[in-house]
């Protein structure tokens, strides 16, 4: 029988289950930290996020499906969400010109201001990070992207735009030699991203 990371006896005398029992004490402070921002602009979790999602993401990706499977939610709870945000005045919606039912979703000047203060809800988790050197913060970019990989695959993350399930990124047969094909170069480690503006999904066999 498979112990719980969360059994103590087992968790001090396993570090893999210490590792996953921190990163559940940093996913804990993360939704504090988002807690407390939006509390701050009175708005919700969730409507803070869509904010800062809708600031960073191209018109392609600024609509009610797609958003709703970025936060792993379902369309009726962000069409409700992207209604709160239109009366508060932050977000306005755009008929597509193919299909008057779709819609592409807009901040308004108000709603980028907030998603710009809001945006940096998380500086706190960068703090520690920022003390590490530049070996450590590879070697820890590298491993939390080999965890998102594995969780994409499993389908417990949904979307992804990181490297490594892109159809421009290629590796060698031990995963190192970085390429874009995209770019046509070479990429360093820490040249990996976690959310790429020019993604295209490859294969599930990533």
């Amino acid at each position: 029988m498979n112990k719980s990371v969360f059994d103590l006896d087992h968790q001090n005398s396993s570090i893999e289950s210490k590792i996953v029992a921190s990163l559940e004490r940093v996913s804990e402070a993360f939704r504090v930290l988002l807690w407390n921002e939006s509390k701050h602009f009175s708005l919700s979790p969730i409507q803070v996020q869509v904010l800062i999602f809708l600031l960073n993401h191209s018109s392609q990706k600024r609509k009610v499906s797609y958003i709703a499977d970025e936060f792993n939610m379902t369309k009726a709870t962000i069409s409700d969400t992207i209604k709160t945000l239109e009366q508060k005045s932050l977000i306005s919606k755009q008929p597509e010109q193919n299909d008057t039912r779709s819609f592409v979703i807009n901040l308004t000047d108000k709603g980028k201001n907030l998603a710009l203060q809001t945006s940096l809800f998380a500086t706190q988790l960068q703090v520690p990070i920022n003390k590490l050197n530049d070996q450590d913060k590879v070697n820890l970019l590298l491993s939390l992207l080999d965890i998102i990989r594995h969780l994409n695959r499993t389908g417990i993350i949904t979307i992804q735009r990181m490297c490594f399930s892109c159809q421009y990124y290629e590796s060698d047969k031990n995963g190192q030699g970085h390429y874009c094909k995209l770019l046509q170069t070479k990429l360093a480690d820490s040249e990996l991203r976690i959310d790429c503006p020019e993604y295209s999904h490859s294969s599930p066999n990533f």
